[in-house]
This record gives structure tokens, sequence and C-alpha cells, in this order.
């Protein structure tokens, strides 16, 4: 069974929204306390943490006198613009304070930064710098203020298992405002009971986290589940936990936290691989019939237009496309050797009557089996 590492050089902790909102937008009391206890295990043990932290977008609500979180993009990015300066001078004060000096430093991501091969490889080389120094506490979060596409990522939790993943993190912690996965719904159920250890996200463990958006519910994990799935994809443990409960980092580390752990994937991709799957978001989609979606998981085989049913969107030549099975499940990812076009007229077709249709052929396959990855 796969547990918390006894030996954990890298950790990163993402700090929800749930965790920082009280009766106010922003409220920095819990705040204080994980950071406190961050602070504490950086000193004892001089391991390398990594924050993916929410709470730009409440910090200039509060300065901008916002009673309600704003709906229209534009103001939801004036709001963080404004409240990005605020967040990080209560990390620095706050590491200053409780760390006996320690420093932080902001990277601000957008979706598109992770999209390309060299900027991808840049942003892991220039945390990797920042931990090389010692004493400072990189504080990773979307770059709010510019995203576009409803502020990009759709989720920190997906952020963090990235970031997680990119620089070979040893245990990601998602701290919420709930313990963990639970069998049940806790909210409706008194005898739901916390899941403690997830060896593989099934689709009967996919079932209990869905339902409803609210986040004090099972519901409330799915965007969490599919974070841990790409973190355990990359061999990086996670954990769910909730942010509230005082010292929990420390405790999820020493092994003995109200939490739920999960382990990870037999063979950890790598990098180039991951990036692929989680680095980059995909143009559009190919399905595929029964017989190529077993030939993808299970035997290992490229994808070949025979198997073609249908294609989504307009992409070219060597974009990122989802791989989906005939019930509109996302099966692999991978990139294209044709343009969505092209896919299109020869979908269904053997690989030698490619170029009679198309009058040339550079390759057999949709996509070749090195740059496609199973999820």
């Amino acid at each position: 069974m796969n547990t918390i590492p006894t030996d954990i050089n890298t950790l990163v902790v993402k700090i929800g929204t749930a965790l920082l909102s009280g009766d106010q937008p922003f409220d920095g009391k819990v705040l204080e306390a994980i950071v406190k206890d961050l602070a504490r295990l950086k000193r004892e043990r001089t391991m390398n943490v990594l924050i993916v932290s929410s709470g730009a977008i409440g910090c200039g609500m509060n300065a901008l006198g916002l009673t309600e979180r704003p709906r229209a993009l534009p103001l939801k990015q004036a709001a963080a613009a404004v409240g990005q300066a605020t967040l990080m001078h209560y990390y620095e004060t706050l590491f200053r304070t409780y760390g006996q000096g320690l420093k932080t430093a902001q990277v601000l991501l957008t979706a598109s930064d992770l999209d390309d091969r060299r900027t991808y490889l840049n942003v892991r080389n220039t945390v990797e710098t920042l931990f090389d120094l010692g004493d400072v506490i990189p504080i990773v979060n979307e770059n709010d203020s510019t995203a576009t596409d409803e502020l990009g990522f759709s989720d920190n939790d997906t952020l963090a298992a990235k970031m997680a993943a990119k620089i070979d993190a040893d245990l990601l912690v998602i701290l919420s405002d709930v313990d963990g996965l639970y069998d049940k719904n806790p909210g409706r159920d008194p005898s739901a009971r916390l899941i403690r250890r997830v060896e593989r996200i099934t689709d009967e463990i996919e079932t209990l986290a869905g339902g409803t958006e609210a986040q004090t519910s099972v519901g409330g994990m799915k965007t969490k589940l599919d974070a841990v799935k790409i973190a355990c994809a990359a061999g990086v443990v996670s954990v769910i936990a909730n942010g509230r409960r005082p010292g929990i980092v420390s405790d999820i580390l020493g092994r003995d936290a109200v939490a739920t752990v999960f382990g990870v994937s037999d063979e950890a991709l790598s990098h180039r691989k991951r990036w692929i799957a989680f680095g980059r978001a995909t143009a559009g989609a190919v399905y595929v019939d029964d017989g190529a979606r077993d030939a993808l998981l299970h035997h290992g085989r490229s994808l070949l237009a025979a198997g073609i049913t249908r294609v989504d969107g307009s992409f070219g030549m060597g974009a990122a496309v989802a791989i989906r099975d005939a019930a509109g499940r996302e099966i692999a990812r991978g990139l294209a050797n044709y343009a969505s076009d092209e896919i299109d007229r020869i979908r269904g077709l053997k690989s030698h009557e490619i170029q009679d249709v198309l009058g040339s052929k550079d390759f057999d396959e949709v996509i070749h089996r090195n740059n496609l990855v199973v999820l």
C-alpha cells in the first residue's frame, strides 16, 4: 500500500479559497496557522516547500469594498490585480515572522505557460533555482489578472497537481475545508465514513465524488480527484485534508493525520509525457471505436485512422488532442500527426489508403504511441 514517504525532499501544498474565506472575502487567520506549521517544517527538515495559493480575488474584494464575488471576467481580473500584492504581503510577513527570515517569491502562471514546451521547462528551472537559494518559499498562483477562459486553469487543484508533477515533488497536500473523501455525502448522511487510503482512483471512487459542486459535500471532491489523478500518474503521493485542523501538514508528514491518502501509479510518466498529458490544453478530440480503445489501453498500440469514428474541433498538425471512447470518456491524450480536417477525411480508413485520399502519407499513425499517454 502506498503511503506518506518517509524522506520528503519537496512538498507542494495547495491552500484553497474555502480556507481563506470567513466572515469576509479574505480571512488570514487560517493562513497564519498553516504558514506557521510550514515554516517550522521548513526549518526542522530543510525540505523544499512550494505553495499554490488562492485568495487574490478575495484580497482584492476586501480592498475594493466588494461584498459579492465578481461574476464579470474584467471585474474578477481587476480584483485579482489589486489583491495579488496584498496576498503576497501576507505571505511575506508571515514567513519572515515565523520562519526566522524565510523569504517568499511570487510565481504567476497562465495555462498557456504550460502549453509551450520551452516555457514549460523554464517554469521548472525557475522553481528549482528558487529552491537552491535555500531560504525561499515559492508562492504559485494563476495570473488571474490576465488569464482568459474564465481564469484559465479552472481551479488551483489542477495547477497544484501540475506543479507537483513538474518539479518531481514527493508529496502533494491539497488543503480543503473537509477531512478528505467520504464513502457517502457527510452533509446528508451522518454514517458517512472517511476513506483513509485510496490505492487507485477507480470508476467507483470517482462516483463518490459526483453530484454537486458544494465544497462541503462529497461532490466537492470531483475537481480534487481530477487533480490527484494527475499527480499520481507522475508518481507523486497525494493527500486531501482539512486545512482548518491545527498542525495538519505536520500530522500528515507524521502519518498521524485525519485525511485521505492516494497511492501512485506503478510506473510514473516521463517529463515529456507529463507535458503531453497535463502540460498542454487540448485543441480538440477524436472519438474511437471499441477496437481502437482496446488496442490503446491494453496493447500499447498507436492510434490509427481505422479506429477513429469522429473528430471534434479545429486543430493543426502537432496539436494536443483528447482521445475519447464511444461513451465520450477521455481515455488518452496525444500529439496529432495530421490536422483535424485531414483526420476527418481519413477516419475509418486503413493506413495504406491514406495517400489515395490526401495525396500523400507522411505517417501511418494518426497519433504515434511515443506521443500518446493513456489516462
